[in-house]
């Protein structure tokens, strides 16, 4: 066990660090930005008038993706469902606005498929390697799918260093505790024993419900946003995670 600071913060005996994918180790803005964009055109094509609360919905603006936003945080799943939902506003039954929002998230991926991950954060591996030379377990937690987890540790040859690629499936979604359990009792280590790092308010709940030692928030280039402030310390960079 190791003693974690960050800026003015000591974490004491820790075993493991588990970290977030999207927004905290690979920079998915752009391509996510895009699929809901993209979903919302198709949607919009087939249901008129749809696609601009759509857009609202997955946290897009213009450019913009909100990184609270049920694009950058959400799983496949629960995007599905609100699309689903406001195709259901349009008088469609539940089962049938269901069925179109998969068939057009499946068409979208194949218009925009993901042949490789987006670029990993810079310093990102530097770190990895860094604190998995010290001893200590690391996971990734995500809400993409364990499918894009696993793409994602096998396109930047992290294999070395990280003992834990889940993601959500058909089980619990985040901020549900029990998702980091899970994930605690893979990586054999007990949440008081582990730090969860991640961009988003739901890592940081989840983690915080489920009992662990401690949650960074990350937000690459600035540290002061509002939506970590329930982080125990908020960072601008992975560097910022020293082991004593």
């Amino acid at each position: 066990m190791v003693a974690i600071n960050c800026r003015d913060v000591i974490f004491q005996d820790i075993q493991a660090i588990i970290f977030d994918k999207d927004g905290t180790l690979e920079n998915s803005q752009e391509f996510l930005r895009n699929l809901g964009q993209k979903l919302a055109r198709l949607i919009d094509a087939k249901i008129p008038g749809i696609g601009e609360p759509l857009l609202m919905s997955f946290g897009i603006d213009g450019q913009n993706l909100n990184p609270t936003g049920l694009m950058a945080v959400g799983s496949r799943r629960e995007n599905e469902i609100a699309a689903a939902a406001y195709i259901a506003e349009t008088g469609r039954g539940w089962l049938e606005s269901l069925a179109i929002a998969k068939e057009t998230f499946e068409e979208a991926e194949k218009i925009l498929p993901q042949s490789e991950p987006s670029p990993i954060f810079i310093g990102s591996l530097e770190v990895l390697k860094y604190l998995w030379e010290k001893g200590i377990k690391l996971g990734i937690l995500s809400a993409a799918s364990t499918k894009a987890v696993q793409n994602f540790v096998k396109y930047y040859q992290l294999k070395d260093y990280i003992q834990l690629e889940m993601g959500v499936d058909d089980g619990p979604s985040k901020p549900d505790p029990e998702l980091f359990l899970q994930a605690c009792q893979k990586l054999g280590v007990t949440p008081d024993k582990v730090l969860m790092v991640g961009d988003s308010p739901m890592d940081i709940e989840m983690a915080k419900k489920a009992g662990a030692a401690g949650c960074i928030g990350i937000c690459w280039g600035k540290s002061e946003v509002n939506y970590l402030q329930g982080a125990d310390v908020a960072i601008a960079h992975l560097e910022e995670i020293k082991v004593l």
